[in-house]
């Protein structure tokens, strides 16, 4: 049986002041309204001494909101790797007061439409759009009735809606960057995608905006990537397929793997030919992944910010929701766009050439 809740009369009772005023009190208004700070003090310390919890359902009937937020992905909560961004997203959420709802399509285009629709009537304030991995959507109906945010996804075509993603650009850069400090200014090869910006794997923004960055950053330097090798699916086998295939014709120098998935299957194909990493080749890669710190030597990488993802989502969705009411009926801007900085984690597969 759960315990009784107090309420806001009994509050008022023990404060000896009027239902009314402890009301004004508890929701922040005493101050606006000329409430003496003595009479403040004695409200909030019969609040703080009864364990006062406000009425949620009554609150939201009186200001029009239900202190939740939706949060539908297609694969997030289930994966072990972007799990992080429903922590972030828990976080944000709980110091401002609000729960979240979460859901999860798994790619299912019905399911997706039935729990947007169930957020809905579930009221919730607002919702966020995830996906597990970058890249562009089609922004389904079911966002358009009210505050949303997409998380690691944009939008294909125009759209009001913000959206919250890795700085994949910026990453691409620092991966090249990595490389030069090291020394390295020929025998660059990447593994995944490129040496051109449309040799990528189909719906790849990821793969677009890392070999972007890697391309400026080499680029400027005078810098030729001598091969990219575009694979299928950054998968651990497709990296040791492709790294064996360059191997057969040439003897890189460093390796720029476009995740640490393929950077694994590069591991593999390295030693069967004999090459140490990093004395013979370096290399860099992209994500974090967890099995980045196992493997030997440690991988160098540009990690995927999935907790700071998390929580800027929530914290732009709260901006959404708390927008002034003046932009109301007004012609919807195009959303922005906001991207978190990718950091580096510097660990021991990158060395000077011949070092």
């Amino acid at each position: 049986m759960s315990p009784r809740r107090v309420t806001l009369a009994e509050v008022a009772k023990q404060a000896g002041v009027s239902p009314t005023t402890a009301s004004l009190v508890l929701s922040g208004r005493g101050r606006e309204l000329r409430i003496s700070q003595s009479v403040e003090q004695r409200v909030l310390q019969a609040a703080d001494e009864l364990q006062y919890r406000p009425n949620i359902v009554s609150v939201g009937l009186r200001t029009g909101t239900s202190r939740t937020i939706g949060f539908v992905s297609d694969t997030v909560a289930t994966s072990r790797l972007a799990g992080d961004m429903i922590k972030g997203a828990l976080e944000a959420a709980r110091e401002q007061g609000m729960m979240l709802f979460i859901g999860e399509t798994e790619g299912d285009a019905e399911l997706e439409q039935g729990l947007l629709q169930a957020m809905h009537d579930r009221q919730v304030d607002g919702i966020v759009f995830a996906s597990m991995f970058t890249r562009a959507v089609k922004v389904p109906a079911g966002l358009t009735a009210g505050p949303a945010v997409l998380l690691n996804a944009v939008p294909k075509r125009a759209s009001a809606l913000p959206s919250v993603v890795p700085d994949e650009v910026e990453a691409g850069r620092t991966a090249a960057r990595i490389l030069l400090d090291a020394g390295h200014r020929d025998g660059i090869h990447l593994i995944g995608a490129g040496p051109r910006i449309r040799d990528v794997p189909p719906e790849s923004l990821a793969a677009v905006e890392r070999v972007t960055g890697i391309r400026e950053v080499l680029g400027q330097a005078k810098v030729r990537i001598a091969s990219g090798r575009v694979c299928a699916d950054w998968q651990p086998e497709y990296g040791y397929e492709a790294t064996r295939e360059l191997l057969e014709h040439a003897q890189p120098r460093a390796l720029i793997c476009l995740n640490d998935r393929i950077a694994i299957g590069a591991y593999q194909a390295l030693d069967d030919f004999g090459c140490k990493i990093p004395a013979d080749v370096s290399i860099v890669s992209f994500d974090d992944h967890p099995i980045a710190q196992w493997i030997r030597p440690k991988l160098t990488t540009v990690a995927l910010p999935h907790y700071e993802l998390g929580r800027k989502a929530v914290e732009v969705l709260l901006a959404e929701i708390n927008r002034d009411v003046e932009t109301v009926g007004t012609t919807a801007p195009q959303g922005e766009t906001y991207r978190v900085a990718m950091p580096v984690r510097v660990r021991d597969s990158v060395a000077s050439p011949g070092a």
